[in-house]
């Protein structure tokens, strides 16, 4: 009886020691698609939050400068959706502190402020488009924030018990 003495062992298979050189694939161990799924909703749920924040400190920064009445926003005529600018600055104050607060919940992990957020940025969204006539590039630049808080909040799966 000879010996085979091939790395390859007395059957021609390639094996390592007790099998486990060859348990890992090239490139080192690859991220199962729950891994990769979690990590896709963590980042969504930051960048939900920090612009939630964001949009909610842009939001008491508008409420501020129309509640001191200063000569920053125009003076709209005639228009269906008027308000004084203190009614104007009492509503996106209210919002904006909601928002910002949701956002930095969401930013510290409670998963409660998912649907709490959304509902703010959409409210957020309806007030700015009402704004529009006052100040148009800031109403379209918060109104844009928004539109990414709904979207990045409504794709983030459902959290399950099992998790």
């Amino acid at each position: 009886m000879t010996s085979h003495s091939s790395p390859h062992g007395p059957t021609g298979h390639t094996q390592g020691e007790i099998g486990t050189a060859w348990s890992v694939p090239p490139g080192g161990p690859r991220r199962s698609a729950a891994a990769a799924h979690d990590s896709f909703a963590s980042g969504g749920i930051v960048f939900a939050g920090v612009l939630l924040l964001c949009g909610g400190l842009l939001a008491v920064l508008q409420a501020v400068v129309a509640l001191a009445g200063d000569d920053v926003y125009a003076r709209v005529g005639s228009y269906v959706y008027e308000l004084s600018l203190t009614g104007w600055g009492a509503i996106h104050l209210t919002l904006g502190v909601l928002a910002a607060a949701t956002g930095a919940a969401l930013l510290r992990g409670a998963v409660w402020a998912r649907f709490p957020g959304i509902l703010l940025a959409a409210l957020s969204l309806v007030a700015q488009w009402l704004f529009l006539p006052y100040e148009p590039p800031w109403s379209v630049t918060v109104m844009a924030i928004d539109v990414f808080v709904i979207w990045s909040l409504a794709m983030l799966p459902e959290r399950r018990p099992d998790r």
